[in-house]
């Protein structure tokens, strides 16, 4: 049975519901995303979904890689994002994270990584909106950055209405301070300065969005995101205008709202 929440709320279009613990929210999340590739298998025979990296995540990857009735074999997963130049073994690659948390568990999936390769990103760019326009997402699953993102959507480089479904981008500091603090890199000048993201229509063209956000430290950008104006100076704030997307909380996170 899945968790039940603790309570629920609606901020414009997207319903907002806080779970007992990080654990709990994960497998509420991943319960829904479940049924949602069940489904997808059922009636194509083939379901596509996009999955966010980082700490936060955790949670809903281990209880998704465990799901019963779900066929990998016949789902196709993406991510949302790659430094520029970092070597592929390196544990703050996006692509390693995935292996090692996630599709080592989920036998059988086909994995569209993000390349990080600096000779070839206008090409991989293209590339992975051509994939992704193959696949049609069934659902993507993000959560919030420290301030708001939505994959690497910062703040300064957001655009709602952005012409393109993956593009280069310049990391905001405080991305990149995150990343130290989750980790994932040893030091500040340690973390590569630019990306490879998919942006936020790529992102909102999925059939479902499932926006997973535990922890103190989102606290803020989960305030912010809703409770001020729909606005790109805090990316996540445009799931409330949208009628697919769902946002998962947990305490600490909910905090402030």
């Amino acid at each position: 049975m899945s968790p039940t929440p603790l309570r629920t709320d609606r901020v414009d279009h997207l319903p907002v519901r806080v779970y007992d613990s990080e654990a709990d929210m994960g497998q509420a999340a991943a319960d829904d995303m479940t049924a949602i590739l069940r489904e997808a298998i059922e009636e194509r025979g083939v379901a596509s979904v996009i999955v966010a990296t980082g700490n936060s995540q955790l949670a809903f990857l281990r209880a998704l890689r465990v799901a019963p009735g779900i066929d990998w074999s016949k789902v196709h997963v993406f991510h949302m994002d790659e430094y520029i130049g970092i070597d592929p073994d390196h544990r703050a690659s996006f692509p390693r994270f995935l292996r090692e948390h996630f599709l080592s568990h989920a036998e059988g999936a086909t994995f569209h990584p993000v390349s990080g390769d600096p000779e070839r990103v206008a090409a991989i760019c293209a590339e992975y909106e051509a994939e992704l326009r193959a696949h049609p997402a069934d659902a993507v699953a993000l959560g919030f950055g420290e301030n708001g993102h939505l994959a690497f959507n910062d703040p300064p480089f957001a655009d709602f209405a952005d012409p393109v479904w993956a593009k280069v981008v310049r990391l905001d500091p405080v991305s990149r301070r995150q990343q130290v603090g989750e980790g994932h890199f040893d030091s500040f000048d340690e973390v590569p300065t630019h990306a490879i993201t998919l942006t936020v229509p790529a992102l909102l063209a999925a059939k479902r969005v499932l926006c997973i956000v535990p922890e103190a430290r989102k606290a803020e950008a989960v305030r912010a995101c809703l409770t001020e104006p729909v606005s790109e100076d805090r990316p996540g704030s445009v799931l409330r205008t949208v009628p697919h997307a769902a946002l998962y909380l947990d305490p600490d996170s909910a905090a402030k709202v």
